[in-house]
């Protein structure tokens, strides 16, 4: 028993060291400002000091270029408002979440959920509660605020542990963060920041919203079956059976007759969009296709974020009209407002990110840095896959101090990408090996974001519940997705197979 508690108070030291550093850490907005501030005075450090590299691919002499010179600062004056609203990742998300936020405010998204969990048959509940959470990450931030409290509320009504629920709920939500069968919020927010780093190097070179996707896929059911088995073998058994006497069944409601005729409806307009979408792009000269007439180029993968409006807000049209939550067109209106107000904080940190990205890329070291350290790689010659379970083990340990995932790609994006592209590696694979760093450790971070209201939600049926209690339940997940992961992007790369449409491993320098 000593050595257990010992055990514990070693690891309660540590995350409190853990949310002391991370709480001390400035917003992230001002952190992007301070990196801003930073490459500027880089850019003329490296200028006096005479930093160069040699182009891999044009074989040009690269120097520094001093930003706080004359010309810098007029630039930097000039283009500060074009850095902003011509910034990848803001127009597309922005897109993104009017759709997303149509069927949201409709209530179409809290239906389908609770049709996937409530109709669970018991042996497959755990596992639907995981695929549900991670299914929920198309609408931001849904599953947290709906999902992980309804599993604690279903677990209890099926005579199992609410936090053994929840914690499975909460695997998916935030532990499968990268993974989806539907691309969503994410997809495009970053593969906008790929975009805007690979042009470092090559300024005509795209990263789709789609760039991930076939891995991604795979992932969700990898995933959803490993934690469904952490749930039912670790988890639950050591919570053991829960004795508390709270019962709470407001959540736990069926879908009315309103509601099942509103999934129905929604469900005939993804179906109609379906149909004409196969008419366009089945035939050879569909209008869907491309210029060359093929699919990969054609505006449904090109245009995925108009694609996903359309179909987003369509459905919770038919969804809210049908059930009546939208009476008139202002009610859509508000829909879509609402969703502008969750992204306030988002546009905020990207007017301060934008400039960052700019002035590392203006004062050329983004591109020295990628040289040097490309070089440094090369001569360690540690191989692809050693190469790539590193760069997991980083992102996953930089997760740990700074929660938001577009806020980390922001900064690593400009270094890693253009670094990888020179030793021949795509920035799609550069990004998905990212995304799965990013993701395992979210369930044991003290600085992502809903970390408290999971507190707020265990505390419900364990009052001295802490962020020990949360950390304890949720480390085996963590464990298991990374090494699930690692195995899975290992077998993947050994194949050689595309991560996405028209997204392959390697990059060859033009």
């Amino acid at each position: 028993m000593s050595q257990t508690k010992k055990k514990t108070g070693i690891l309660q030291k540590m995350l409190n060291w853990t949310e002391r550093a991370g709480n001390a850490l400035p917003h992230p907005a001002t952190l992007f400002a301070l990196f801003a501030l930073t490459a500027l005075v880089f850019s003329a450090i490296g200028h006096y000091l005479g930093w160069e590299a040699i182009h891999p691919g044009t074989n040009e002499l690269i120097k520094p270029v001093n930003l706080l010179s004359h010309d810098g600062i007029h630039r930097i004056l000039l283009e500060m408002v074009d850095n902003f609203t011509g910034f990848a990742p803001l127009g597309i998300v922005l897109v993104a979440m009017l759709g997303i936020g149509i069927a949201e405010y409709s209530g179409l998204i809290n239906s389908i959920i609770r049709l996937l969990v409530l109709k669970a048959p018991p042996s497959m509940l755990t596992f639907i509660l995981v695929f549900s959470g991670i299914l929920s990450n198309v609408a931001s931030d849904v599953g947290y605020v709906l999902l992980i409290p309804l599993a604690g509320v279903v677990f209890m009504a099926v005579g199992r542990h609410p936090i053994a629920g929840m914690a499975a709920a909460f695997a998916g939500v935030s532990g499968g963060f990268s993974a989806n069968l539907v691309l969503g919020t994410v997809d495009p927010l970053l593969a906008g920041l790929s975009t805007e780093a690979a042009h470092i190097l090559d300024p005509n070179y795209s990263v789709n919203p789609t760039a991930n996707y076939y891995f991604m896929v795979v992932s969700t059911f990898l995933i959803a079956a490993t934690g469904t088995f952490i749930t039912d073998k670790v988890v639950e058994p050591r919570l053991g059976k829960y004795t508390g006497d709270i019962e709470d069944n407001e959540s736990f409601e069926k879908l009315n007759a309103k509601e099942k005729k509103g999934l129905w409806m929604a469900l005939l307009s993804i179906g109609v969009i379906t149909v004409i979408t196969l008419i366009g792009i089945i035939p050879e000269d569909g209008f869907f296709r491309g210029t060359d007439g093929g699919v990969l180029t054609s505006p449904l993968i090109k245009g995925v974020v108009a694609m996903l409006f359309i179909s987003a807000s369509s459905a919770g049209l038919a969804y809210g009209i049908t059930t009546g939550k939208f009476k008139n067109d202002a009610d859509v209106m508000k829909g879509m407002a609402v969703s502008m107000k969750t992204l306030s904080t988002y546009i905020v940190l990207v007017f301060f990110a934008a400039q960052f990205v700019a002035y590392f890329k203006w004062s050329n070291l983004g591109i020295i840095l990628a040289v040097k350290g490309a070089n440094v790689l090369m001569s360690a010659d540690i191989g692809l896959i050693p190469l790539m379970i590193l760069f997991i083990l980083l992102s996953a340990s930089i997760n740990m101090l700074m929660g938001s995932a577009s806020a980390k790609w922001a900064i690593l994006a400009p270094i890693f990408i253009p670094m990888f592209m020179i030793m021949g590696y795509s920035p799609e694979l550069s990004q998905v090996v990212y995304r799965i760093g990013d993701s395992v450790t979210n369930v044991i971070s003290p600085m992502m974001s809903f970390f408290a209201l999971i507190i707020a939600f265990v505390h419900k049926y364990d009052s001295k519940a802490g962020i020990g209690t949360i950390i304890a339940t949720m480390v085996p997940y963590s464990m298991a997705f990374l090494f699930v992961w690692i195995i899975l992007l290992v077998g993947w790369l050994l194949l050689g197979l595309p991560l996405g449409p028209d997204a392959g491993i390697q990059y060859i320098m033009k």
